[in-house]
């Protein structure tokens, strides 16, 4: 799948009232136990999923990778958005969607559970930014 066609290239910095920003977020979150559950029709459905709700949160995706077992994101946003709540929301959501589209997978994860409850965030400069993105999209490869 051709990435350029989904994903734009962040600005240099963007312009708000009475503020200039550049703010991106290297995001992985993993499933509960780490279940290989995003195969399939499920991976393209959650994928799509994902960009709506980002979308409604404000956040640009610049790349995303769907694997079994985790989730990469790499976004940027503005700096008037509370990231821990915003992956909050990606997290619940999806797993709300989840559960309601596929009430298969609910069985194959003990306790009910979709997500680790944990999750990683790193921020991403202006050198390391295409670094991240090449990562990020190369893991399908490896």
């Amino acid at each position: 799948m051709d990435k350029t066609t989904y994903f734009s290239e962040p600005k240099d910095v963007t312009y708000g009232r009475g503020y200039v920003y550049s703010l991106q977020y290297h995001i992985v979150w993993t499933t509960k136990y780490r279940k290989p559950i995003f195969v399939g029709r499920i991976e393209k459905e959650i994928k799509n999923y994902l960009l709506n709700i980002l979308k409604s949160l404000d956040m640009i995706p610049i790349a995303m990778e769907i694997m079994p077992d985790h989730i990469h994101l790499l976004v940027d946003c503005k700096p008037q958005l509370r990231l821990s709540d915003a992956i909050k929301i990606l997290k619940g959501n999806t797993a709300r969607w989840l559960f309601l589209s596929h009430p298969e997978l609910k069985k194959q994860l003990w306790g009910g559970h979709l997500w680790n409850p944990s999750y990683f965030v790193a921020t991403v400069s202006d050198r390391s930014l295409e670094q991240v993105k090449k990562y990020i999209n190369e893991q399908k490869i490896k």
